[in-house]
C-alpha cells in the first residue's frame, strides 16, 4: 500500500478493485476541477469544491484521487490533450512554432496552467504523448539526446513565461508601471533604458516576438 501512495497517479488503478461500483470517473472529476480553476483560479481548486460541483460529497472523491496534488497532477495533464499532433513536416523549427504556438493558446484558455508548469512540471500520458510528438520531429535533427529534452523543457517553460508576462501586461496596474518607466527614461540617468525604449515601437504598435524569441531559444539549445 505504501508503494502504491508513493507513486504517481497513472500508475494506480482509477477505482479499487474492492467495494462498490464507480459513480465517477478520473476524467470527469479532472473535467469539474479544471472548469473552476478556469473560472475562480487555482485557489478556489479544492476536493470540496470539486465534489460539490459534482453533487456529491468530498470524502466520495477520494476513493478516485488521493490528494489534492494528484487532482493538480491530472489537470495539467489534461490540457496537455488539447494539442493537435500532426506528423512531422520535415521542417523541425516550423514544427515545433508550431507547438508553441498551439500551447500559447491552451495556457491564455488556462490561465492556472502557466504557474503549474513553472512550478510543478509533470507528464502524465497526454504529457508523455506530447514528448513524443517533439522527439518525432526532432528524430533527424544532429543535436544529442539531452539537447533535444533540453528543447522539450524550452518550449513548455519559455511560453509559460510568455503567458504570464502577457497576462501581467493586461492588467490594470501596468500602464502605470509603463508609465513609471518611460519617466525614468527621459530623466537621463539610465542611458542604457533610454537607448532600449528609444528603439522599441511607440505603444500600441505591433510588436509579438513570440516566434521570434522562441526560434533564438531553440536554435541556441539545439545548435
Amino acid at each position: 500500500m505504501a508503494g502504491q501512495q508513493e507513486s504517481v497517479i497513472w500508475m494506480r488503478p482509477e477505482q479499487a478493485s474492492v467495494g462498490r461500483p464507480a459513480e465517477r470517473s478520473r476524467a470527469e472529476i479532472t473535467a469539474a476541477a479544471v472548469e473552476l480553476a478556469d473560472r475562480e483560479g487555482l485557489e478556489a481548486v479544492s476536493m470540496r469544491r470539486v465534489a460539490s460541483a459534482l453533487g456529491t460529497g468530498a470524502a466520495s472523491l477520494y476513493r478516485y484521487v488521493a490528494t489534492r496534488d494528484d487532482l493538480l497532477d491530472l489537470m495539467t495533464d489534461s490540457t496537455a490533450g488539447e494539442y493537435d499532433l500532426p506528423a512531422p513536416s520535415g521542417d523541425w523549427q516550423a514544427d515545433l512554432l508550431a507547438i508553441a504556438r498551439q500551447a500559447r493558446q491552451i495556457m491564455r484558455r488556462h490561465p492556472w496552467l502557466p504557474t503549474m508548469v513553472m512550478g510543478r512540471p509533470r507528464l502524465g500520458p497526454h504529457g508523455i504523448d506530447l514528448l513524443e510528438h517533439i522527439l518525432d520531429v526532432l528524430a533527424d535533427h544532429p543535436a544529442d539526446a539531452a539537447r533535444k529534452l533540453e528543447a522539450f523543457a524550452l518550449v513548455s517553460g519559455l511560453t509559460a513565461l510568455f503567458v504570464q508576462n502577457e497576462t501581467a501586461a493586461e492588467d490594470d496596474s501596468a500602464p502605470r508601471h509603463s508609465a513609471y518607466l518611460r519617466h525614468v527614461a527621459a530623466a537621463g540617468s539610465h542611458p542604457r533604458i533610454t537607448a532600449v525604449l528609444a528603439a522599441s515601437p511607440p505603444d500600441g504598435a505591433p510588436h509579438d516576438r513570440f516566434d521570434a524569441v522562441l526560434t533564438r531559444a531553440l536554435t541556441g539549445v539545439l545548435g
